[in-house]
Parts: C-alpha cells; sequence; structure tokens
C-alpha cells in the first residue's frame, strides 16, 4: 500500500529472497563495538573468570553454604593464592570499569543503548526469547539485552562494594555496617557473585545463538547482510 512503512526485517527478508537484487545494492555500514568497548569487555572478562575462581578458592576456606566447589574449577591453589589472585583480577577489573563507565556516559552509550525502556517491552521480549523467537538487528539492544546488561552493571557495583567492605571492615566500617554487617556483607557478596555467574552463562548462550554478535566483539566489524541472511537461511533449514 502507498504510504505503508516496512519494518527494517521485513526488509532483510525481501532483499534475502531475491539473492542477485541483494548482491547488486550496496549494503550499508553496520555500527559495530568501538575500541574501547570491545578492549574493556575482553579485560573485564577475563578479570571477572579470575575473580570469580579465586573467589571460589577463598570460600572453600570458610564456606558459608554446605558445600565446597570443586579444585579443578579454583585458582590460586590454596587461601593465600586465591586472595592474590582475586586482588590482583580486582585492580584490573576496576581499571577497565571506570574506562569502560566513563566512555559510556561521554559517548552517550549508556543513554542510547542502555537506557532501560517500560515493562511491556521487556514482556514483549522476553516472551518472545523464551519461545525463541526474539530477533536481533546489528548495533540494537532489545528489551531483554538492555535488562540484562543495566542489570549486571548494577551487580557488579553492589559486588565491589560488599567486596571493599569485608575486605577493610575497620577501616571502611560505615560500609561493612550498610550492609548489615561483616557477616551479612560477606554473603551479599557471595550471592552477587552467583548473579554474575548466572549472567555470564546467558550472555554466553546468546551469543552462540547470535554468532554476529560475537563476531563484531572479536574482529571489530559484523558479517556483511548477505552473510547474516545466509546463516539465517541455513539456521531456518
Amino acid at each position: 500500500m502507498p504510504g505503508r512503512r516496512t519494518h527494517p526485517h521485513q526488509r532483510l527478508t525481501i532483499q534475502s529472497e531475491s539473492p542477485d537484487m541483494l548482491s547488486s545494492r550496496r549494503v550499508r555500514p553496520r555500527r559495530t563495538p568501538s575500541p574501547i568497548i570491545r578492549i574493556t569487555h575482553w579485560i573485564g572478562a577475563l578479570s571477572m573468570l579470575a575473580m570469580i575462581g579465586s573467589g571460589w578458592q577463598i570460600y572453600n576456606a570458610s564456606p558459608i553454604l554446605p558445600f565446597e566447589f570443586p579444585a579443578w574449577a579454583t585458582l590460586g591453589g590454596w587461601l593465600g593464592g586465591g586472595i592474590a589472585w582475586h586482588f590482583a583480577a580486582m585492580w584490573v577489573l576496576m581499571a577497565a570499569g571506570v574506562v569502560y563507565m566513563g566512555y559510556g556516559v561521554l559517548s552517550g552509550h549508556f543513554r542510547c543503548d542502555l537506557r532501560p525502556v517500560g515493562p511491556r517491552a521487556i514482556g514483549r521480549d522476553m516472551a518472545q526469547a523464551l519461545r525463541f523467537r526474539l530477533s536481533h538487528a546489528a548495533g540494537h539492544y532489545n528489551a531483554v539485552q538492555r535488562l540484562l546488561y543495566t542489570g549486571v552493571l548494577i551487580v557488579a557495583l553492589l559486588t565491589v562494594a560488599s567486596g571493599l567492605s569485608i575486605w577493610k571492615p575497620v577501616q571502611l566500617g560505615w560500609l561493612t555496617w550498610l550492609f548489615g554487617g561483616y557477616d551479612v556483607a560477606r554473603r551479599i557478596h557471595f550471592a552477587m557473585m552467583t548473579l554474575i555467574v548466572a549472567f555470564l552463562v546467558i550472555h554466553i548462550a546468546l551469543a552462540l545463538l547470535v554468532p554476529s554478535t560475537l563476531f563484531g566483539m572479536v574482529f571489530g566489524r559484523r558479517p556483511s547482510a548477505a552473510q547474516e541472511v545466509s546463516v539465517q537461511e541455513g539456521a531456518a533449514r
């Protein structure tokens, strides 16, 4: 119908049905993660893995729940080694986090890409995700991604704050008091770590379901539209 607007995904589907038309038309450049986001992402990911493994080593020295983590999943070999690894990774993670947060604010990345949306959009995209029908456009964060990424940033801040409160319970007594005391702060720190592990599992699963996002985060560019169409068609078959 004249004047009817076509959704971007509908345009992509139309192009995939006509390979000659797709190959003859110039592909528009796609948004790619900036070098700062990519570098801080991978530094933060490796630091977080080191902190999780060393944190489990520290936990095993004085468990707060009736179980321990297997030795192969820990880092440090003993309590002192786990503490050394934990704090070394913590400073690296904090440095990468400061750079990422500063860039996110100054560049508008947080405002444009991660600003939370309304509960209706979250419910709609969550329902589509559970049915494996949630679409993903390069350079665009859907409501589920915005919720997860914003949530993990808040969890990371609480993890750092609770970690500082149990690291320096005397010097930072006011912070330990805000968390309800040393024992409560330690349990909060463990709970935040558990949420981060859950986020990593979901994040990796989504990256495997939409490989183009991982491609862009590694190489700094995304596959062309023709490549993405061929991947989607192959998955559909």
